[in-house]
């Protein structure tokens, strides 16, 4: 009976850290925000020195998306390879996609890799977030103008519909730092989960809709399709474009899974962002 009875004064007590956590967390994104100079030249420096003594620096990043959207569009023997619309349907996919993989990925390691600044700086936990954010948007720009240039050879002129793809490219700018904060976190406490999400994340290519097209199809590809989170992310964008639809659902979905994403990524900040110098 004891038991029971203290049981709702537990959670009562565990609402004002909840709220203590999340002012804690506003605060160390309000502070990062007026250092936003500082973040957006550390993310150019990163791009810089990722290309350094390169013949074509950045512009690699433009040959690489190149590369693999013809490598889907015109090596993988489809019945939908000669369509335009297809290439058009792969290039976008893989714009996302590209995104996603390395905002994921790299997240994962972000503190580790951000040790030495971590603990020997007072610099808000949230200004390392928006520097691998802005780095991997900037590093998205080139693949974009790569995408744009596809889409504009294979006769999609610039309309209204690109407006409404935009929408679908800023709800996934707007989850971009809550997926960093979310995996940097998960790297943080558990280490091997670097090697795990990288494996899952090249896994996940092939049961997202980033090449192959869903017509309807039954087994694994239809619950690949309607339950990966990152469909959504893809269909919000693509969706306008190749097929003139407004992606309601698609938008839906998006819209709901980045406010639990920014929820669970407001609580970790809160709660873990100044213990993490005792984890990394």
């Amino acid at each position: 009976m004891a038991a029971k009875d203290n049981a709702p004064e537990q959670r009562i007590a565990i609402l004002p850290a909840m709220i203590a956590a999340l002012n804690g967390a506003f605060d160390d994104i309000s502070k990062a925000m007026r250092l936003h100079r500082v973040w957006i030249a550390l993310a150019h420096e990163d791009i810089g020195d990722q290309h350094r003594r390169t013949t074509l620096g950045p512009l690699w990043m433009l040959v690489n998306y190149f590369a693999f959207v013809g490598t889907f569009a015109f090596v993988f023997v489809t019945k939908d390879a000669s369509n335009p619309s297809y290439i058009a349907y792969v290039a976008i996919g893989m714009l996302v996609w590209f995104y996603l993989t390395e905002t994921i990925t790299m997240s994962v390691s972000l503190f580790q890799r951000e040790a030495s600044f971590i603990q020997g700086t007072t610099l808000p936990l949230f200004v390392y977030v928006m520097r691998l954010t802005m780095q991997c948007i900037i590093r998205a720009g080139y693949s974009l103008a790569g995408c744009v240039l596809i889409l504009l050879l294979g006769g999609y002129g610039i309309n209204t519909n690109w407006l409404l793809s935009l929408v679908g490219l800023l709800l996934l700018i707007l989850a971009t730092p809550a997926f960093v904060v979310v995996f940097a976190f998960l790297g943080a406490f558990f280490p091997d989960s670097e090697f795990i999400v990288g494996n899952l994340m090249r896994v996940g290519m092939f049961f997202t809709p980033v090449f192959w097209v869903y017509s309807g199809q039954e087994g694994i590809q239809e619950y690949a399709y309607h339950w990966n989170p990152f469909t959504y992310f893809l269909e919000g964008v693509r969706e306008p474009i190749t097929t003139g639809i407004f992606p309601g659902h698609a938008l839906a979905v998006t819209g709901y899974f980045c406010l639990g994403l920014w929820a669970i990524a407001l609580l970790l900040l809160g709660l873990y962002r100044k213990r993490i110098v005792f984890l990394i």
